[in-house]
């Protein structure tokens, strides 16, 4: 299934669904990484905020869906050569003149399993970073959590190295279906989890739901749900499970399985849990996400990079955006570290966008906001936005995924529902009906 498909077929096929990005992955390759390196040599942009995202690529076990770069298989000499290997990457990055002086405005520690290092290790890293870049000022620190990894002493120091954000990866609260799908944690690890957070003082926690895991039913769904607003939490996240190529299923699966819930299951399981949360006080952030305050509930990381921010992807594998270039580390552990070791950036591929290539870039990853005042785009980019893409608007107006008033747009809730489904119509003639990643 490619991502390109405008409308998904109702069947959960093997293929990329949520986009993150644009031009496609698929695009990138080596030719463009000297103008990434021209691009670190230049002149610090102030006006651009700058944000670093830490991949920690460690998990206890792998799960059945993940599509991300992770290992289960290393020890600790592994994990601090590769700590070792991040924080030289960040030096690095510090010495360039577009970074020099810069001051970061958010933090990321996603994965793999952030919390899969020790206290002791991630006081360190963090030392070591914060030597080297500043994250005084930032706005935003998050981090990923997966429940069992958790004891009350490591989310102290979680909370003592400055995380604002704790985001808490449940996924389900059914000790089967989260056997089913590889998760390491249970269900009791869940709840001991999250009230040694609030015993420590987090105060903005979100929760993780993924919509149509293996074994997902509706009076599951409808507990998990329940539990969660039991819970409180400042803001839930909840995707629609796919089956991206290289996952465990998407191999079992050769081509496609029932077991996985087809689209529209999942998108009426998401509306449910949408339609619950606002009725117990939160609203739509995004497409994906319920917020208890949205005057006080941030998601800087998110919202500065739909939004342009340059971004440090630092660790394997990694993804970074600076002055408007794609790049990707390399993604093989050994040439990793070995890259590091000698003094070099570990970059692997880039793409260099094109204006009009960035302008559809920032234009539907904001409207997964589900609501977008296209003004400031205009500006930014001198041009009409609405005639720039009057006939994909005018096609899914027609279909009732959104309205036009002016120069804000806004998706209907089903249009909010299946976002990811609709990005592609906006996409340039080439990057249609390819493969996504």
């Amino acid at each position: 299934m490619s991502t390109q498909a405008a409308e998904q077929p109702d069947a959960t096929q093997v293929g990329s669904y949520f986009i993150s990005n644009y031009p496609p992955f698929s695009t990138w390759g080596p030719d463009d990484l000297d103008a990434v390196r021209s691009t670190l040599t230049s002149p610090p942009d102030v006006d651009t905020p700058l944000g670093l995202y830490i991949h920690i690529p460690f998990c206890r076990k792998r799960c059945k869906f993940c599509y991300f770069r992770v290992f289960t298989d290393k020890n600790a000499e592994d994990v601090e050569r590769y700590l070792a290997a991040v924080t030289r990457e960040v030096e690095l990055y510090s010495q360039q003149p577009s970074i020099a002086q810069r001051s970061l405005r958010f933090a990321y520690f996603g994965g793999g399993t952030p919390s899969f290092l020790s206290a002791a290790q991630l006081e360190s890293l963090v030392e070591r970073i914060t030597r080297l870049i500043s994250w005084d000022a930032a706005r935003e620190v998050t981090f990923e959590c997966e429940p069992g990894t958790l004891q009350k002493h490591k989310l102290e120091t979680i909370k003592r190295i400055g995380v604002t954000r704790l985001s808490l990866g449940v996924e389900n609260f059914d000790d089967t279906v989260l056997e089913v799908n590889g998760r390491a944690h249970l269900s009791k690890e869940i709840f001991r989890a999250y009230g040694w957070a609030r015993d420590v003082g987090f105060d903005q926690i979100n929760i993780d739901l993924i919509a149509g895991m293996v074994g997902e039913t509706d009076s599951n769904w409808q507990a998990c749900v329940r539990k969660t607003i039991e819970l409180a939490p400042e803001s839930v996240t909840i995707y629609q499970m796919e089956l991206p190529y290289n996952t465990v299923f998407s191999r079992e699966t050769n081509g496609g399985s029932g077991a996985v819930a087809d689209w529209p299951t999942k998108r009426a399981w998401v509306a449910f849990a949408f339609d619950a949360l606002e009725q117990a006080g939160y609203r739509v952030s995004s497409g994906y996400t319920m917020v208890k305050d949205a005057s006080d509930t941030r998601f800087e990381y998110r919202d500065s990079l739909w939004r342009g921010a340059d971004m440090l992807g630092v660790g394997v594998a990694s993804f970074s955006h600076l002055g408007g270039m794609h790049v990707q580390n390399l993604d093989a552990w050994e040439d990793y570290v070995t890259a590091l070791s000698s003094g070099t950036l570990p970059l692997a591929r880039a793409l260099k966008p094109t204006p009009h290539q960035r302008l559809i870039r920032e234009f539907i990853l904001q409207l997964k906001f589900g609501r977008t005042d296209v003004a400031p785009l205009g500006e930014k980019f001198g041009v009409d936005v609405l005639e720039t893409f009057s006939e994909p608007l005018r096609h899914w107006r027609d279909e009732g995924m959104l309205t036009v008033d002016r120069t804000v747009i806004t998706l209907t809730r089903a249009g909010l529902l299946r976002v990811d489904g609709l990005l592609p119509a906006f996409f340039e003639p080439q990057h249609q009906g390819i493969r996504y990643t």
